[in-house]
């Protein structure tokens, strides 16, 4: 037993020696030819041209790859800030923009507070060629290099029209100033004028309310205090309406005076146009009733006749009927109760 034992362990032995000896040998030189010591099969000498063709060909692509992400980059950018710029002049050149530059455009440098500010205007619109929407896109379709050119535009038009926007609400601001001043001076004319017919009108109104609702209108257009020139202007427009009834009642009393006047006229020239009582005949007496004073009857002294006309000096007859003159002449006063008129 002890026998085979031994020759196992002398077994193992040699096997391990070789391995140590193989292990321990320096390393095999390949031939430059492509072959080994080994005598194995060489490499074909087209596999390294084709490796390096299959690198250069892998760059390339990856390269061009690259350069298409990049390219690709740089349009998506261009598109974008192409964009951003149109949106920005459609603001400023919006319908209700460009109506707001006419508006400022067409007022007058009478017009405003401040003339500077028209001429300010007219420059900017001459440097943005006119109050006119310009076309300007931006698509997809386009080149960068495109789209970067209409970008550069846009941002130009931009330019010119803030510059217009400005100019625009500068002259706006100075219209509205000058339209609160003119307002306030109109009122502060209204009030002296309002003033001033108050005075006057006392005792002259058909209807004194009319001289009540001025007097309102006055306080209430002292107190206006307003940035807008809307508020000077209604309580100018209440004073007038106040005004036009004090002048309307000053009419309707001045009217009124006169027709009395004249009715008054009228009425005393016909009273004094109205025959006397005691005319007849249109023949008024020559005679005065008066008192006897002595106690005896009677009650009057008559009036002395008319005087008879003297006869002819000739003895001829004159052609006088003389009954019938004294009949003519005599009057009821001087006739008795039996039917004699005495004469003279």
């Amino acid at each position: 037993m002890s026998d085979h034992d031994n020759e196992g362990t002398m077994d193992l032995q040699s096997v391990s020696d070789p391995v140590e000896d193989e292990a321990s040998a320096p390393p095999a030189i390949v031939p430059g030819d492509g072959g080994d010591s080994s005598g194995g099969r060489p490499r074909p000498k087209w596999l390294v041209p084709v490796i390096a063709a299959f690198v250069a060909a892998v760059v390339a692509v990856a390269g061009l790859v690259g350069w298409r992400v990049f390219e690709s980059h740089r349009h998506d950018a261009a598109l974008d800030s192409c964009s951003r710029a149109v949106k920005a002049v459609q603001g400023k050149t919006s319908s209700g923009r460009m109506a707001q530059y006419r508006e400022a455009a067409g007022i007058k440098a009478d017009q405003v507070k401040d003339a500077k500010t028209v001429l300010a205007m007219a420059r900017s619109v001459k440097d943005a060629e006119g109050l006119k929407r310009q076309t300007v896109q931006c698509k997809a379709s386009m080149s960068t290099a495109d789209l970067n050119a209409e970008a550069g535009k846009a941002r130009r038009i931009d330019s010119r029209f803030a510059v217009v926007a400005k100019s625009a609400q500068a002259v706006l601001v100075s219209r509205d100033a000058k339209v609160l001043d003119d307002a306030k001076t109109a009122l502060d004319g209204k009030k002296g004028e309002a003033s001033k017919l108050l005075a006057d009108s006392d005792g002259k109104v058909a209807d004194n309310a009319t001289r009540d609702g001025l007097q309102k209108a006055i306080d209430q257009a002292g107190q206006v205090r307003s940035g807008k020139a809307k508020a000077y202007q209604d309580a100018a427009d209440a004073l007038q309406a106040a005004i036009d009834q004090v002048n309307a009642s000053v009419q309707a009393k001045s009217q009124a005076d006169q027709q009395a006047a004249a009715q008054a006229a009228q009425a005393q020239a016909a009273q004094q146009a109205a025959p006397s009582n005691n005319s007849r005949g249109g023949y008024t007496p020559s005679y005065r009733p008066s008192v006897n004073r002595g106690g005896g009857g009677g009650g009057y002294t008559p009036a002395p006749a008319p005087a008879a006309p003297s006869a002819p000096q000739g003895g001829g007859g004159s052609g006088i009927d003389w009954d019938q003159w004294v009949q003519d002449h005599q009057t009821p006063s001087q006739c008795h109760a039996g039917g004699s008129c005495p004469i003279g």
